[in-house]
């Protein structure tokens, strides 16, 4: 996801500037260039990437990125949706996640090829993509990248908050069983602070990578004892309700978003692989990979919601048998695996706000003030995450919320945004198939974020007015 907040560099046989390439080019075929020439240029061809990946080293990452706390919090989901809904459901929405994040891919390549660029960041392409579009989309353009900027921050700050909130209620779920005064969730959250201070102030990620290694190994020996207890004293399947009530469902869908989307791993992916043709064919990366995201998810969240029902909790390693010291391990080995990945998620929204918005305003600063100012800048996001984590500290509700507000926009709504633009007005107009599809699309996303973000506000405005956390 760092990749995305690079500075776009134009490569290929015509280096100008995109903006300015939007406005010569004839739109009228993708292939010409502004003289009108035809032009067979490939923006793979053109893309300049230090270290490639191969297809399985990117569908290795697209696993990881996907595979987070969100999985976890997979059988409260089912609790809110009910069984049969949750599992119909939860196939719907990683079909509509990686429909979406086809649009997208798609409609980049397209803007590319028009522009004779390598390749475009997210909110470059929301901008490009308002100034191709509708002339009502025109004048948007220019503040286009900084709400795109403004819901990726906010998406990974809500990321860091809810590793914040795990650490902690997994930390405090541990160590109540060895004091004798129970201490509280704030306090354990006190105790970690100065780690999560010190690994987001590490600025190399090579430095990250093999304690990313550990984090992974820890990940997939976790779901190992998950599975180990969930297929445990199993009741009746027809115990579980098969549909849960109407008014749960937008904290299922924020859930089960925030768990299944992951628009920002997906492009930094797609721009390193060494064969990028290769990610949206029918059985490639993008498909093969979010298939097995899907079936993993909807079996984590069935399995959990069968073996604990009504007693789930917000993430499953709370309903593990706690004096068991199998359980504590884990659980405290997957707390580490999750403190490793703060470090990799913060680095994202602290390289937004530096590249975009602190460094163009200390170019006359000398070198030891602007690294004094960086490393306060992290400091500081650390601090915004630890406050809100310990305000709000439910974990269920935090990643609906964000799942919601965020994802329904950068995951369904804005795709469907730049590939309606992308393709104006030759193939896409209110005569065309494609641009009423691309309305249902922001229609969908409009009320996901919406109703989602209602929903998850109002439950966690109600927990902490009767101190239910």
């Amino acid at each position: 996801m760092a990749q995305e907040t690079l500075k776009l560099e134009p490569i290929g046989t015509n280096n100008k500037d995109p903006t300015e390439a939007s406005v010569l080019l004839d739109k009228g075929d993708p292939n010409k260039t502004e003289k009108g020439v035809v032009d067979d240029y490939d923006p793979h061809l053109h893309r300049e990437v230090e270290s490639p990946t191969t297809n399985a080293e990117t569908l290795i990452h697209l696993l990881k990125g996907c595979l987070g706390t969100g999985i976890l919090a997979m059988p409260e989901a089912f609790k809110l949706s009910g069984m049969i809904n949750g599992i119909i459901s939860t196939f719907l929405i990683g079909v509509l996640c990686t429909y979406c994040l086809h649009v997208l891919v798609k409609a980049q390549y397209i803007m590319c090829k028009k522009l004779r660029v390598a390749l475009l960041t997210y909110p470059d392409s929301m901008k490009i993509a308002c100034e191709m579009g509708p002339p009502c989309l025109r004048g948007f353009a220019p503040y286009a990248p900084g709400l795109t900027n403004f819901f990726l921050i906010f998406y990974q700050m809500g990321i860091c908050c809810v590793y914040v909130v795990f650490v902690g209620k997994n930390l405090k779920y541990v160590g109540d069983v060895y004091t004798s005064q129970p201490l509280s969730l704030i306090i354990y959250m006190l105790i970690v602070f100065i780690p999560f201070v010190l690994i987001i102030c590490i600025k190399n990620l090579k430095l990250l990578a093999p304690f990313s290694i550990l984090a992974n190994i820890i990940t997939l020996v976790t779901f190992g004892v998950v599975c180990y207890y969930i297929f445990q004293n199993l009741e009746s399947f027809s115990d579980r309700p098969s549909v849960g009530y109407l008014v749960d469902y937008p904290l299922y869908f924020g859930t089960t978003l925030f768990s299944l989307q992951a628009v920002g791993v997906v492009i930094a992916l797609e721009n390193n692989m060494a064969t990028p043709k290769n990610f949206r064919q029918p059985f490639g990366v993008l498909n093969v990979g979010m298939i097995l995201v899907t079936l993993i998810y909807v079996g984590m969240g069935m399995m959990g919601y069968w073996r604990y029902g009504e007693k789930i909790e917000s993430s499953i390693t709370i309903n593990f048998p706690i004096k068991e010291i199998l359980a504590q391990v884990i659980i405290i080995s997957y707390s580490i695996a999750i403190y490793i990945s703060y470090g990799l998620q913060g680095y994202v929204p602290v390289q937004i706000m530096w590249s975009n918005y602190f460094a163009k305003r200390m170019e006359n600063v000398n070198e030891k003030k602007k690294a004094f100012y960086e490393y306060l800048l992290r400091i500081v996001c650390v601090i915004i995450t630890f406050v809100l984590a310990m305000t709000v500290p439910l974990l269920g509700l935090f990643i609906s919320l964000v799942g919601s507000f965020c994802l329904s926009a950068l995951g369904i709504a804005f795709p469907a945004i730049i590939e309606m633009c992308a393709n104006w007005p030759e193939n896409s107009n209110p005569r065309t198939l494609l641009f009423w599809k691309d309305i249902l699309l922001i229609v969908v996303g409009v009320i996901g974020l919406s109703a989602g973000s209602y929903s998850a506000i109002y439950a966690i405005a109600q927990k902490l007015a009767t101190g239910d956390f």
